[in-house]
């Protein structure tokens, strides 16, 4: 447990992951034998840094998130609640969810899709939020990325090829000082042309004086978002136990 600031962290699983085809969403689906979110909610249960976790699922799933919690014994998790339509929606629900916590107290919010999260990349944001008020953990972009338009002649062509040494790809957790959270929150749903897909972005729009810092991430920490993407877990899963057990089965 923290000695400073509590840390609350949100395990956000909202949308129905409608790119997976599958019946129910994509956060259930079994990894090696355990629903996705449970080795999600399971990452930040085993942090030391962390006080108290939250969870926003589909609203008719809730109840099923409730027996994974108890069958698991997470005791940590104070709360499964429904998320929202948006990614939006579903964080400022688990903020809201964070009402009795104090302005300086550290909010870290989590895709419940990202299984494979490292203890060490929870404890660095933590540690950043410590002299920051927004952390976002994200890692070098190994692409080629270009912006582009409409083409002359229909279809599209590249209009710009950014510096990658400068580009980043997001991850989460991203974290914050609640009060900085909350500030930006407030203005951006109070925006009626707001569009957002993360939660660093809307501090980057709402409070632009609000320095947002890099923590370096993990290629192992993927999304799991696509059909297969299940299937890489599991690998990458497998490869990170015999990385810290050498002498375990792979």
């Amino acid at each position: 447990m923290s000695a400073g600031p509590r840390v609350i962290a949100a395990v956000l699983a909202g949308g129905v992951g409608a790119r997976m085809g599958a019946p129910s969403p994509k956060q259930l689906l079994p990894l090696e034998g355990r629903p996705i979110i449970e080795h999600s909610i399971a990452a930040f249960e085993a942090s030391p840094e962390v006080d108290e976790i939250v969870v926003l699922m589909v609203e008719e799933y809730v109840g099923r998130v409730e027996d994974i919690v108890a069958e698991a014994g997470f005791g940590k998790v104070s709360r499964v609640l429904p998320g929202g339509a948006t990614r939006t929606d579903t964080s400022y629900a688990a903020l809201s969810a964070m009402a009795g916590a104090a302005d300086s107290d550290l909010a870290l919010l989590h895709d419940a899709a990202r299984p494979l999260v490292r203890p060490g990349t929870i404890a660095a944001c933590v540690a950043a939020l410590g002299s920051a008020g927004a952390v976002g953990v994200a890692v070098p972009s190994a692409d080629t990325v270009v912006r582009v338009a409409p083409g002359r002649t229909g279809g599209e062509v590249i209009a710009q090829t950014p510096d990658r040494s400068r580009l980043r790809r997001m991850q989460t957790p991203q974290g914050f000082r609640l009060g900085v959270a909350r500030r930006a929150y407030e203005l951006a749903m109070a925006d009626p042309s707001l569009v957002a897909t993360d939660d660093c972005g809307v501090v980057l729009r709402y409070l632009p004086e609000e320095e947002v810092r890099i923590v370096p991430g993990e290629e192992t920490n993927i999304k799991v978002t696509n059909p297969g993407d299940v299937e890489v877990a599991e690998t990458l899963l497998r490869r990170m136990r015999a990385h810290a057990d050498p002498g375990a089965p792979s």
